[in-house]
This record gives structure tokens, sequence and C-alpha cells, in this order.
């Protein structure tokens, strides 16, 4: 047996014993962000999006919304853009909890969102020099990313990825529960493991039981404020009052924390559809910064992801010179 192929079986076994840390929502958790999105385009971003897709995606962005957890291992750099990391606390501050491990200052989903967000608007500038699709790509797992409570969460437990669990009977940790379990569970307990209809149920759900809470997912706090600061926020307070929230190491989570939390899953994979809309069609289209993003237009856009553009210059550099 030639030392190349015990290379190729042992490369092969780390990658499926490898503790996954970055896969927020799963695959399935990602598409249906990515098509609930689609559901809210404009015709321009319809044809933005399009263009930039790349040829395998066939036109459909939900197809490649997990892409940037593919190439998690090639591209190591952006491990640390998938989540967010507080001391301990239910409260997320940037300048505290935007950095990676070694410090770096942005290196967080917030600071990637906004990064990428920067790019994009630079669609359509025959001076870009950006790879506008990977831009894309990134952004748009990003946003699922920062709606997953787990993906802010405590430093000391990586985001419940050291809390082990049992989901019924199978052992897993309290991150994957949230990534995958309550997903999968819901997906054969109540849409016979069908993932369009479950897509349908959440889109009717936003249309329906939370059509008077839509205003409130569009706006900012702040008007000046960078949105994906509020959504990052909202997290770390959901993963406190029902990710954590009587759990223990050795817990075996069953109906009572299935049907009280996955509620919150549903919403939030809904919540990150609709903000991912808002923020393509506000860089994409620009007759809609005055009207609304949605369905009906009838809602203002004057709170959706304003960039700071010195800071977002900065970071974008930082990319730039770290792919050199």
């Amino acid at each position: 047996m030639s030392l190349l192929f015990l290379l190729q079986i042992l490369f092969f076994f780390c990658l499926i014993s490898a503790p996954s840390t970055t896969d927020a929502w799963g695959k399935e958790g990602h598409f249906m962000v990515c098509k609930i999105a689609e559901k809210y385009f404009s015709e321009k971003t319809k044809e933005a999006v399009q263009d930039l897709l790349p040829e395998i995606a066939n036109g459909d962005l939900a197809s490649v919304c997990s892409w940037p957890d593919e190439v998690r291992f090639r591209y190591r750099w952006s491990s640390p853009l998938h989540y967010i990391n507080t001391p301990g606390l239910c409260n997320y501050l940037y300048s505290r909890d935007c950095h990676n491990p070694t410090g770096q200052q942005g290196m967080c989903v917030v600071g990637a969102i906004n990064n990428y967000t920067n790019q994009l608007y630079s669609y359509g500038d025959s001076k870009n020099t950006y790879n506008l699709t990977e831009s894309l790509m990134f952004l748009s797992h990003f946003v699922g990313d920062v709606h997953q409570p787990l993906h802010v969460g405590f430093e000391a437990d990586e985001g419940g990825n050291t809390i082990i669990v049992h989901w019924y009977r199978r052992k897993t940790n309290l991150h994957h529960v949230w990534d995958v379990s309550m997903i999968e569970t819901a997906m054969k307990d109540f849409y016979d493991n069908d993932l369009n209809t479950m897509i349908d149920a959440i889109k009717l759900n936003i249309t329906d039981d939370w059509s008077d809470e839509l205003n409130k997912w569009e706006n900012c706090q702040n008007k000046r404020a960078i949105c994906a600061n509020d959504y990052a926020s909202e997290s770390i307070k959901l993963s406190c009052s029902y990710a954590y929230k009587d759990v223990e190491q050795d817990s075996t989570l069953q109906d009572d924390y299935f049907y009280s939390r996955y509620p919150v899953v549903e919403k939030q994979i809904a919540k990150a559809g609709v903000r991912l809309a808002i923020i393509l069609n506000h860089i994409f289209d620009a007759g809609l910064l005055n009207s609304s993003s949605l369905g009906t237009r009838t809602q203002d856009l004057d709170a959706v992801l304003k960039m700071d553009s010195f800071s977002g210059f900065l970071f974008s550099l930082f990319y730039s010179l770290f792919l050199l």
C-alpha cells in the first residue's frame, strides 16, 4: 500500500471526524434561508444575483448558500467569520467580542457581513477588484449564521460545542442540536421529511402569523447603525433565554426542549431570509431605498444596512492583503 494512498485515507478520516463549529443551521437551514430570501428579491436584485452566481448554481442562490462551510478547510482564515464568542455574558459588544482568537478586530460574523456587503456595493464598477461571486455566497451564508443563536454564544463552551447532550437517544452537543437536530426532527415529525413543504410553511407564517412583526425585522434600532450588530444582539439573548437555559453537561433533551425551542429556530430562519433579501435589495436596487424591500412595497427601507465606509474599507483591505 503506497504512502500516498495512506495519506489520502488519513485525510478522509480527518475530514469526517473533525468537530464542526461553523455549520450554522446545517445545509438544510442555509438552503431555507436563501430560498426565503429569493421570494423577496426585486427584479434588479434577481438579475444581479443571477449574474454573480457560479455556473454550478444553475441560477439558484440557495444551492450555494452552504459553500462557505464547504471551503472552510481551504480558506482557514474564514473560520472565525462564522461566529461570535462573548465572555459568558448575555449581551454583545462589537468592540469587545468581534475578533478572532489572535485578537484581530472585525474577524467575526458581524465584521464579515459588513465586509462582504461593502464589497458587493462595488457591483457594476469597472474598477472593482473583488471576487463578487464569493462575496455574494459569503454574505448569504453569514446572514444565516448570525441568526443561529449559538453562533453568538459563550467563549467558554465554544457556542455550545463542548456541552455534550443527548438529543432523545442520540449523543451530540448543544450546538449541533441547534444547527441540525431540531430541523431534522421537525422535518420528520411535521413535514414528512419534505424540505420544500417546510419552506412553504415558514413562508406562510411570514405573511400570516408574523406579518405584524415584519417592520421590526426590517428596522435597525438606530437608523445610522450597522444592522448586523442588532442581529447578533438578538441572538445572544436567545442563546441565554432558550438555547442554554436548563441545559447542563450530559442533559437529555427531548419533547419539552424541542417543542419550546423549535418555534425560535423557525422564526430565526425566517428573519434571516427576510433580512438577507433586504440587504441584497438595498445593494442592487437603489430604487428601493425609500420604499419597502418586501412584497407590498409599503414599508420604509431607510434602516436597511448602513456601512461605515472607513471600517469597511479597512476590513476589505485586510482581506485583499491576506489573500495575496
